[in-house]
This record gives C-alpha cells, sequence and structure tokens, in this order.
C-alpha cells in the first residue's frame, strides 16, 4: 500500500510540473489516505507484535 501511495505522490509532481492542478490534487490527495492507512496498519500490527511477545513469555 505504501508503494501505491509513493506511486500516486510521483504522478501529483510530475502533474504539477505541467501545470495540471486537479489532477495533482486528486492524486496527492489519494497518495495521502493511503500513507495513513499503511501507517495506522504498522501501528495496529506492532501493537499485536508486542502483545503476542507477552503472551508467549
Amino acid at each position: 500500500m505504501l508503494k501505491w501511495a509513493l506511486i500516486f505522490f510521483v504522478i501529483s509532481l510530475v502533474a504539477a510540473l505541467f501545470g495540471f492542478g486537479g489532477i495533482a490534487s486528486g492524486a496527492a490527495a489519494i497518495a495521502k489516505i493511503l500513507f495513513y492507512i499503511a501507517v495506522a496498519l504498522f501501528v495496529v500490527f506492532l501493537v499485536m507484535g508486542l502483545l503476542a511477545v507477552k503472551a508467549i513469555k
């Protein structure tokens, strides 16, 4: 998912260079949403991993 966020970020940068404001802002918004989802999933799996380690000990 982070890969898709980076792809949309690059698309928004290229579109911004050519002056396509609507496309650039749309791609940037998608990249931002995917990035936050990836961060949230990382935190959830990190907590789950820490709880699993405590349960084993």
